[in-house]
């Protein structure tokens, strides 16, 4: 039955990630680690998450379980809708190629290969035709600013332009979601301070939805929302005090970024 609402209002209201009791146990030699305890949540599309907590919070395991590179011991994932537990991994292999855009700490560029190369490969790998995936490639380095550094292999770009390089990358395909893990763990507080700015810029510009996982709480205040994860469990979820005084931020409506059971979870 209609809601009477328009079909991109709806699907705005539906959640691209919502996972309920997700739990992750690793077994090491007889003894078993629970890196996540019963994990529920929500997040939006067009929203900008940070997940925060000490080492062995189970937050790197989350975000693993997220871009569908591991499964977890229970619990339900629906990404965009669909049970990720039913996929196979043909299909599994095509949501992380097509719909999630993933960024690392290395930015993991290939050494002997240029700028635009380098944003072209995930294209490629779906099969794209060249014409295609250079003007798309282009157009993707152009929205991180690096429309004049196409032709420049990574050993002539400062680390800032390579994780630049590397965000493109994960913007060519036009993913439903990015995923960063600890993007500005390998540069200087200047180019982080910039980076970070970038992905702000991308997801009020572009209405891209980011989840990023760090364990630095300065940069968790360029996101909208923070999950604070503690023992492998969700311990509390807050808005970032710093987000809005940002400075050079455009006015956006604010969607809902993530929910979780109005109990908090236990520590």
């Amino acid at each position: 039955m209609s809601d009477g609402m328009p079909d991109g209002q709806r699907d705005e209201l539906n959640p691209i990630i919502s996972i309920e009791g997700i739990t992750k146990e690793f077994q090491l030699g007889d003894i078993t680690v629970a890196a996540l305890r019963g994990v529920d949540l929500q997040i939006f599309p067009g929203n900008f998450v940070s997940i925060m907590g000490p080492s062995g919070s189970g937050k790197s395991t989350l975000m693993n379980i997220l871009g569908c590179l591991d499964t977890p011991t229970a619990g339900s994932y629906r990404l965009d809708g669909d049970d990720v537990a039913k996929m196979s991994e043909r299909r599994l292999a095509r949501v992380r190629s097509q719909k999630l855009g993933f960024v690392f700490q290395s930015f993991n560029l290939l050494a002997r290969t240029t700028a635009l190369a380098n944003v072209e490969l995930p294209l490629i790998y779906n099969g794209v035709p060249r014409r295609q995936r250079r003007e798309r490639a282009r157009h993707a380095l152009e929205q991180v600013d690096l429309a004049d550094r196409m032709d420049h292999k990574p050993n002539e770009l400062s680390g800032g332009q390579q994780q630049r390089v590397a965000i493109a990358r994960a913007l060519v395909n036009d993913p439903a979601m990015i995923l960063a893990d600890e993007p500005t763990g390998n540069l200087d507080t200047e180019t982080s301070t910039d980076i970070m700015n970038l992905f702000a810029e991308l997801n009020e510009r572009e209405r891209i939805t980011l989840v990023l996982v760090t364990h630095d709480p300065e940069t968790s205040e360029y996101t909208r929302r923070t999950i604070h994860l503690r023992d492998g469990l969700v311990e509390d979820i807050t808005n970032s005090p710093g987000y809005k005084a940002m400075a050079n931020r455009a006015a956006v409506p604010e969607p809902d970024a993530a929910a979780v059971p109005e109990t908090t979870p236990a520590a």
